[in-house]
C-alpha cells in the first residue's frame, strides 16, 4: 500500500549516538541538552527568534492562546476567535478546549486560506484574536490580516503547522503575527516523532510561555503561573536533530515528486494558487476535482490499486457539531468536498508516482 505520506526516518546510527548521550547524562526531560541544542539550531535554520519547543502542535496552539491572553481562567466571559473552517480539526478544537468560541469565516477560492474580506465583518466585542492557517504551507494574506488585527487591537496566532521552512518575500513566514505555531508530528516535513513549537514576536511572551509549559513552576518551591505539562523531551529532540541534519535531502526529494505531479496534472485539475514571493516547502500535493463525485471516485480507484489519497480537509469544520456548528461557509464546503491530497514523501519512486498519475488520468477520461 502506498500511503498519502510516510515519516522521514533519518540515519539510525546518528540517532543511536544521540541516544547514547541521553543514557550517559540520564537527563530525559525538563529542558535537557538536546532540547536546548534543537532550539538554537531551529532558530538559525528558520531565521527566527523566540522559539519554544513543546510536546505537540495542539498544545503549541493552546499555550500560545494563554501566553498572549486570548484565553484565561474566567470562563464566565464569552470569548471569540475568528478562524478558518478549512483546516485540521485541532485548529478549532484547541480554541474550544480553551473556552474560546471559534467563529468560522470563509476562505479564498484560489489560495484556500482565510479570506481577509470576510474577517472584519465577523469581529464583535467578544473577539480577541484571529487564528489563520497557512494551509498546506501556503501563505495567508499576512499584510491584510495583520492590518485588520492592528486596527481592531486583536492578537494574531498563525497555525503554521504546514509551513516549516516556508519563506515569504525573502523572510520566514513564521515571523508574522504575535505567534506562529508548528507541528512536528511524524507525518510532517520536519518532525520529532511528536512535537511542536511556538515562535513568538515578543520575548516577554516567550518567557511567560516557558513557565506555562512546566506547570507554572519557576523554582524548587515556586509556582508563578497556571501551567500544564507541555515540554518536549530529549528523545523527541534527538529525532529532531537527526531529521534536521538531513532536511535538505528530504526537501529535494519532495520537490521532485511535487513537480512531477504538477507537470502531469496541472492542466486537468485545480492546484492551489500561491504568491510569487513564496518559498514553498513541497510538503503536500492537494488537487481539486470538478465535482465531489469525481473526487470520491478517484479516491476509490486509487485505493483499489493500493494507493491512499486523503480528503484533506474534509469536512468543512463549521459543519462539525461539537465545535459549535456555524453558518455554512460556501467556498470552504465546496473545496473540502472536491479535494484530494496525493501521496508525497521522499521515497515515492518515479515508477509508483507514474502509476498514480496514470490511474487519475484514466478516471478523468472515464
Amino acid at each position: 500500500m502506498i500511503p498519502v505520506t510516510r515519516p522521514y526516518l533519518p540515519n539510525r546510527e546518528k540517532l543511536e549516538k544521540y541516544i547514547d548521550g541521553i543514557y550517559e547524562r540520564q537527563w530525559l526531560t525538563n529542558n535537557g541538552q538536546l532540547v536546548q541544542e534543537l532550539t538554537r539550531r531551529l532558530e538559525a535554520y528558520l531565521g527566527v527568534e523566540n522559539l519554544l519547543l513543546v510536546s505537540n502542535g495542539t498544545l503549541a496552539l493552546q499555550i500560545a492562546y494563554r501566553a498572549l491572553g486570548v484565553s484565561d481562567t474566567d470562563r464566565h466571559r464569552e470569548i471569540e476567535a475568528i478562524t478558518t473552517p478549512f483546516t485540521f480539526v485541532a485548529t478549532a478544537s484547541s480554541l474550544k478546549w480553551e473556552g474560546i468560541n471559534p467563529v468560522f469565516t470563509d476562505i479564498d477560492s484560489n489560495t484556500w486560506c482565510l479570506s481577509p474580506d470576510k474577517i472584519e465583518a465577523a469581529i464583535t466585542s467578544n473577539t480577541r484574536a484571529i487564528v489563520p492557517v497557512h494551509v498546506f504551507g501556503n501563505a495567508c494574506d499576512v499584510e491584510a490580516i495583520d492590518g485588520i488585527a492592528t486596527k481592531h487591537k486583536l492578537k494574531v496566532i498563525y497555525d503554521a503547522s504546514h509551513a516549516f521552512g516556508v519563506t515569504y518575500k525573502g523572510e520566514s513566514l513564521l515571523k508574522h503575527g504575535d505567534a506562529a505555531t508548528l507541528s512536528f508530528h511524524a507525518t510532517k516535513l520536519f518532525h520529532t516523532g511528536e512535537g511542536g513549537a511556538i515562535i513568538f514576536k515578543h520575548k516577554e511572551d516567550l518567557e511567560r510561555a516557558k513557565k506555562m509549559i512546566n506547570f507554572g513552576i519557576t523554582g524548587p518551591e515556586t509556582i508563578e503561573e497556571l501551567g500544564i505539562n507541555a515540554k518536549m523531551n530529549e528523545l523527541q529532540a534527538a529525532m529532531g536533530l537527526c531529521v534536521l541534519d538531513e532536511i535538505e535531502v528530504n526537501l529535494t526529494a519532495r520537490a521532485t515528486v511535487w513537480h512531477r505531479y504538477a507537470q502531469s496534472l496541472s492542466q486537468a485539475l485545480q492546484l492551489q494558487a500561491k504568491p510569487e514571493a513564496l518559498g514553498y516547502n513541497y510538503a503536500y500535493f492537494p488537487v481539486v476535482f470538478e465535482s465531489e463525485e469525481q473526487a470520491v471516485r478517484v479516491a476509490a480507484a486509487l485505493k483499489e490499486n493500493g494507493v491512499l489519497a486523503r480528503r484533506y480537509f474534509y469536512p468543512s469544520l463549521e459543519s462539525v457539531e461539537c465545535l459549535g456548528s456555524d453558518a455554512a461557509q460556501s467556498v470552504s464546503r465546496d473545496i473540502a468536498s472536491r479535494i484530494l491530497c496525493l501521496p508525497i514523501f521522499d521515497q515515492l519512486s518515479q515508477h509508483n508516482q507514474k502509476s498514480i498519475i496514470n490511474l487519475i488520468e484514466a478516471e478523468l477520461k472515464g
